[in-house]
């Protein structure tokens, strides 16, 4: 395999074994060079084009050392259609027994940070304001941060459900009698029995993800697992979502109850 099929894939914990990239002279702390190993290539949504498109690096990467385990690469992916531009950044580790500059190392992506233009994005829908949090949790996964991932998607998700109890016709009552929330699971309920916007994959689990989306928030995930869960919520929250837009009459009303200011408040 070679390096840049690793950098081409989603971030994992898994080590890979891939061709030297680094030749016979070694890459000091410090020092850079260019390596030939290929164009990387990760799909974006291209705002430029109205459509997802799969972004290519050049042939050249630009890589510098950090110690014989590690080093820093940086590229610049680019829509072939329009240009539209992401800039690159990844940290690559190999194994423990391994060196970098190994003919045959095994790999992984310690870390991979984007930088995007406001021509490209993650998301390929648009949900009101609550797009923006959407689009931050896509990064955080996508840069290794699964918990702080799950903590916009868990603010969404709750955020979504109160104004619906809201907008339902009759409304829900969401507040105790001195003004407080009531336990989410006393909103949850009825808003599941009454507003039937729970993707049908979830209906029996809604409670039970929120009580999973808040374990990653109160700390009770590591990393690895709240990523391994990301794909699961995000589809749970986008697929709430979803069916609100198809309820005309449940729109409408959320609208006049705040959907337009839910998306970054108290962020």
């Amino acid at each position: 395999m070679r390096l840049s099929d690793v950098l081409s894939k989603p971030i994992t914990t898994d080590y890979v074994q891939i061709e030297g990239f680094l030749g016979s002279r070694k890459l000091k702390t410090g020092n850079s060079k260019k390596i030939a190993v290929g164009k990387v290539a990760l799909n974006y949504y291209c705002n430029n084009c109205g459509d997802q498109r799969t972004f290519y690096s050049g042939e050249d990467l630009f890589c510098i050392g950090v110690n014989e385990k590690t080093v820093s690469i940086d590229c610049v992916l680019e829509c072939p259609r329009c240009g539209a531009s992401v800039q690159m950044w990844f940290l690559l580790e190999c194994r423990g027994e391994d060196n970098i500059h190994s003919q045959y190392p095994y790999v992984r992506i310690a870390k991979r940070s984007e930088k995007f233009s406001e021509a490209v994005s993650l998301n390929t829908e648009t949900y009101g304001d609550f797009t923006d949090a959407l689009e931050k949790a896509r990064k955080a996964a996508r840069e290794g941060f699964g918990a702080g991932s799950i903590v916009y998607l868990r603010k969404v998700f709750e955020r979504i459900i109160i104004q619906t109890a809201e907008a339902a016709n009759p409304p829900i009552e969401t507040r105790k009698a001195n003004g407080n929330l009531k336990p989410f699971i006393q909103i949850l309920t009825p808003v599941k029995d009454q507003c039937n916007i729970i993707p049908s994959e979830f209906a029996e689990d809604g409670y039970k993800l929120f009580g999973e989306l808040s374990d990653v928030v109160h700390g009770d995930y590591d990393e690895d697992e709240a990523l391994q869960k990301f794909d699961a919520f995000y589809r749970l929250v986008t697929g709430v979502l979803e069916k609100i837009k198809t309820n005309r009459e449940l729109m409408d009303a959320i609208g006049t109850l705040g959907w337009h200011t839910g998306g970054e408040e108290n962020e």
